[in-house]
């Protein structure tokens, strides 16, 4: 039996950072919006400034450094990938582009059949 494990943030100081994190982001979207009369560049200021802090507090947690590990080791297994070459690429996306019209053909004269085979064989209904 195969036991999932669950990650959870555990400790109080994380799940103040997360929530902090979450009344920073609603901060700024209220400033955005409140600061109107001030101008754009005060709106989008205010806006970018909670941001930027939300993102350092949810940064600074534990959840925020998973990600971050995350990010880093997705980059490096992605650098891993051995990309096809040109030729290559256009040789498979020719082949798939072949399978689909032979597909949309054989599907077209599939339903065509049946239809000829229930409507006029059938039923007797002649168009």
């Amino acid at each position: 039996m195969a036991s999932s494990q669950v990650e959870t943030v555990s400790t109080h100081a994380d799940k103040a950072k997360l929530g902090l994190a979450v009344v920073l982001v609603l901060a700024s979207l209220v400033g955005f919006y409140l600061l109107g009369k001030q101008g754009p560049a005060v709106q989008w200021a205010a806006l970018l400034a909670g941001l930027v802090a939300a993102v350092a507090v949810f940064m600074a947690s534990e959840t925020g450094r998973q990600l971050l590990a995350f990010g880093r080791d997705s980059v490096r297994e992605v650098k891993k990938v051995v990309w096809p070459a040109r030729r290559e690429a256009i040789q498979m996306t020719a082949y798939v582009f072949g399978f689909v019209v032979v597909m949309a053909l054989f599907l077209w004269l599939t339903d065509k059949t049946l239809e000829w085979v229930f409507y006029d064989l059938i039923l007797g209904w002649k168009k």
